[in-house]
């Protein structure tokens, strides 16, 4: 029999979107005909770099560069093992570079707009009694294309461009024990095929954490690994970022607290531990959930 939490758990589907570089599915499920909407802001920043081999202080040009987000999610238990989530972020990117410097480059300090939209389906094919609880076993796969008119080869301005405009198709098989005390671990793999220049990529995920009715709380740990690209300055390099080996591990922490009327409130921290053409950042988020 599976388990079933007392808490909301169509909420919980928002953690790993609300952040970058978490997967954009857990391994929760809404149940038939239930589901949630969230409404997100998330800011990072940094000002060293992760290049290769060394890590590198400062940004070119821009010197620090700070990114926020404003996002949209929702999801939808189409059956108790079918599943649709949504989300869609406008991101503004900010450099903090010399106004003469950005003048004489014809650079500017900022850019902002809708990002990429995607959309998923995730499928519980399988649950399986384990001791005091139950492990589920689900497939995922979505589309993420971009819907904004942003610009990704603007050469050394494209340091803070607001995505690397590419159309990818991801695929993830995932994991979950959950037990009756509201402990679970969750872990998930996939790879993400990426169209132009941008290489592929290898994704990975294991989060531990418990939900309770009044708490929700986890840890979770993140990865990439590019299927190929250049490295910055490197043989090969053009000046066009996108196509680089964007490789990394980031780490984080998430809390949700329920209110009322289906309401809740969500909190996040998270950090970038090391990683190939990549900025060192830190990043915080917080949110609104209406479950249904």
């Amino acid at each position: 029999m599976q388990v079933k939490f007392l808490f909301p758990t169509a909420a919980l589907l928002f953690f790993s979107a609300v952040i970058s570089a978490q997967s954009p599915v857990s391994g929760f499920m809404s149940g038939k005909g239930k589901g949630a909407v969230a409404l997100s802001y998330g800011s990072e920043s940094y000002d060293n770099v992760f290049l290769v081999p060394l890590e590198v202080k400062g940004v070119p040009v821009f010197n620090d560069v700070q990114t926020n987000s404003v996002s949209l999610y929702a999801a939808f238990g189409i059956s108790d093992r079918l599943e649709v989530v949504a989300g869609l972020p406008h991101i503004t990117s900010k450099g903090n570079g010399n106004p003469d410097v950005l003048d004489e480059l014809g650079f500017d300090n900022t850019r902002s707009g809708l990002q990429d939209v995607s959309l998923f389906l995730k499928y519980n094919p399988l649950t399986v009694e384990v001791g005091e609880g139950s492990l589920n076993f689900q497939l995922a796969a979505g589309l993420k294309t971009p819907l904004g008119n942003y610009r990704a080869d603007e050469g050394l301005q494209s340091i803070i461009a607001i995505g690397n405009r590419a159309t990818s198709i991801n695929g993830l098989a995932i994991a979950q024990w959950q037990a009756a005390s509201g402990l679970f671990v969750s872990t998930q793999a996939g790879y993400s095929l990426r169209s132009g220049e941008v290489p592929n990529a290898l994704l990975g995920e294991i989060k531990v954490g418990f939900a309770a009715r009044s708490f929700y709380v986890d840890a979770w740990y993140a990865g990439q690994v590019s299927d190929g690209g250049v490295n910055i300055l490197g043989e090969g390099f053009t000046g066009f970022f996108p196509a680089t080996d964007v490789t990394f591990n980031r780490a984080g922490v998430n809390v949700y607290v329920p209110v009322a009327g289906g309401f809740g409130v969500s909190a996040g921290v998270s950090k970038y531990l090391s990683g190939r053409n990549v900025g060192e950042s830190t990043g915080v988020s917080g949110g609104v959930v209406y479950s249904f």
